[in-house]
């Protein structure tokens, strides 16, 4: 799925015409056809498990990523400040077609990678190795200055993190259980599930933290201007747009030399004040690929908040049952009576800074409703599979996590808390990382 097609290169003068453009931008409706994923690895030496992983040295990284970009991939493939990889797909016309596409990428890469003595892991923090950026361009100097001054949080979020995000289709313009409004309250409460179900992140840095998803927990951490969902009150056009305005500006670029990073400065007053310079339609556009909410709208929905996932097709289980409740009616409205209920626990401030999903991150599915909404979507996005043509493979993948983790109240970070022992157990259940 695509940055948003903004082009033109005026200068924006009222807030009324950055409105009406984010209103315009972020949301296009119409029935839900397309489904896409992108998928974030962290690369290292193959080592034993439990063992901790060396620091690569850069330019090792470089040769490795000058020989992928010479594969011929169907999926678009980046580099993260510190030197992850990810993968995003084309949006695909069916779930079976986006993981065969993908699939048929990752063994591509994977060759690659293994000629270099390096290997793809799944899991949403660096167990081991401190943060360190390897990437040195202007956007990510601006964003590490940026992120510093709510403290070190942002740089292991830059360096040390990894993702399963999952892109759906706005919605339906009418309201039911495919319409774009039922789907936004959907993706922030069923948000919640999905960290829960899928955190994989109990380790940084080399020692467990205190929580499940400590990837989440970075998220937590950083500005809220920057990776906090809108309010829950409004409808999403206005909110989202109200959320962009007022959402702290990252930077301003320059032709040449480091660009400014504003403190304080809100794009609402950058509209209102035109200092240091009027912001242009291309500063819009720019402004919006900045801002990092858990559910990203960017005309269609980018959900942000699962961990990456354990084993060469682990990615394929949260992709699998997120589009099952998204786009099977009966899944989707079976999903939303389930979540409804957990929606006092968020009140009144948004994700992920609100105890919902603070438990969620912490506590996973060994937290009573979350496990009983994860198993009530579990077994809709269980059933719904076969009528959205999902292959039995795929069927099969969903099943078994299902009896392995969420029916026993378990998520793969459990795994990795088992392996460490019960020292490590006894601090994700009551200790917290400082960070």
């Amino acid at each position: 799925m695509s940055e948003a097609d903004c082009t033109s290169p005026g200068v924006l003068r009222t807030e009324a015409e950055v409105e009406a453009l984010i209103r315009g931008i972020c949301f296009k409706t119409g029935p839900p056809r397309a489904v896409g994923v992108e998928l974030e690895w962290i690369v290292h030496e193959p080592r034993p498990q439990g063992t901790p992983w060396l620091p690569l040295p850069p330019e090792r990284l470089d040769a490795a990523y000058v020989a992928l970009r010479a594969v011929p991939l169907r999926s678009a493939l980046t580099v993260e400040p510190g030197g992850q990889l990810e993968l995003s797909s084309l949006p695909a016309a069916t779930l079976t077609e986006c993981v065969s596409a993908m699939r048929a990428d990752l063994t591509a890469v994977r060759t690659v990678l293994r000629d270099h003595g390096l290997v793809l892991s799944g899991q949403g923090t660096d167990p081991w190795r401190p943060p360190r950026r390897v990437l040195r361009e202007p956007r990510y100097d601006a964003l590490e200055a940026s992120l510093d001054r709510a403290g070190p949080a942002g740089r292991s979020m830059m360096c040390s993190s990894a993702s399963v995000q999952v892109c759906l289709d706005a919605g339906y313009e009418e309201p039911g259980p495919l319409g774009h409004g039922r789907r936004w309250v959907l993706s922030h409460l069923l948000g919640a599930v999905l960290v829960a179900a899928f955190a994989n992140s109990p380790m940084l840095s080399g020692r467990a933290t205190g929580w499940r998803s400590t990837r989440q927990l970075l998220w937590e951490r950083i500005d809220p201007g920057r990776s906090g969902a809108p309010g829950p009150a409004a409808e999403p056009r206005t909110a989202w747009a109200r959320h962009v305005l007022d959402a702290p500006v990252m930077c301003v670029r320059r032709d040449s030399g480091p660009w400014e990073v504003p403190e304080r400065l809100t794009f609402r007053e950058w509209v209102r004040t035109g200092v240091p310079r009027p912001p242009t339609r291309s500063d819009l556009d720019y402004h919006l690929t900045t801002l990092f909410p858990p559910v990203r709208p960017r005309g269609h929905l980018e959900l942000r908040m699962i961990d990456a996932q354990p084993g060469d097709d682990g990615w394929l289980i949260p992709l699998a049952v997120t589009t099952a409740l998204f786009d099977d009616p009966q899944a989707a409205e079976t999903a939303y009576r389930a979540v409804k209920r957990l929606a006092e626990r968020s009140a009144p401030l948004p994700a992920p800074h609100n105890p919902l999903w603070q438990d969620a991150a912490r506590l996973a599915l060994t937290d009573p409703e979350l496990r009983e909404a994860a198993t009530a979507c579990f077994t809709a996005a269980l059933d719904a599979l076969p009528r959205i043509g999902a292959d039995p493979e795929v069927c099969r993948a969903v099943a078994d996590f299902t009896q392995r983790y969420v029916l026993r109240g378990r998520c793969p970070a459990d795994d990795v808390l088992d392996l460490l022992g019960d020292s490590a157990t006894a601090s994700a259940q009551g200790r917290t990382v400082r960070s």
